[in-house]
């Protein structure tokens, strides 16, 4: 079986940033516009700056070239996950327990397209329950989810 470009990439990666201090929060490869771009974002305790994005790109640039996972042209990015992070993984989701979440769903659930609380847990099959403020306790199964992210900054 042929390893995802993400799954190469971490793999060819991971020790040289993991070597500087460093966590790989995520890996993306898409087409923007016509344009395809993979994305390395970063993490520690201590937060990233632009410096860190700077260094890790310094150092996973030749690694990239020479491993080669992508065929043609593309552009390399090497950012922070923010404040309001995206959780895509059980790691980000269980690193998150207990924080202020907001889920956007791909149809209404009970009237709402979106739910905002706290996450409580993550369950085997991958249905996360979130206790709303109001006190209710909701239990969406990852196929509702079309956006799992915490939330740092509410309207």
């Amino acid at each position: 079986m042929k390893k995802s470009v993400k799954d190469t990439v971490r793999e060819a990666i991971l020790p040289t940033v993991t070597e500087l201090g460093y966590r790989i929060w995520d890996i993306t490869y898409a087409k923007v516009g016509a344009d395809y771009h993979l994305e390395i974002t970063i993490d520690n305790d201590a937060g990233i700056q632009i410096e860190d994005c700077e260094r890790v790109h310094r150092a996973i640039d030749p690694i990239l070239d020479e491993a080669d996972p992508i065929e043609g042209f593309y552009y390399l990015e090497v950012s922070s996950p923010g404040i309001e992070r995206e959780l895509r993984t059980e790691e980000h989701i269980t690193a998150f327990l207990g924080a202020r979440v907001e889920a956007k769903l791909f149809s209404p659930k009970e009237g709402r397209r979106a739910v905002r609380g706290t996450l409580l847990s993550l369950e085997e099959n991958g249905a996360v329950r979130i206790e709303e403020d109001a006190g209710e306790i909701l239990t969406l199964e990852k196929g509702e989810i079309s956006r799992l992210a915490t939330l740092f900054f509410e309207e």
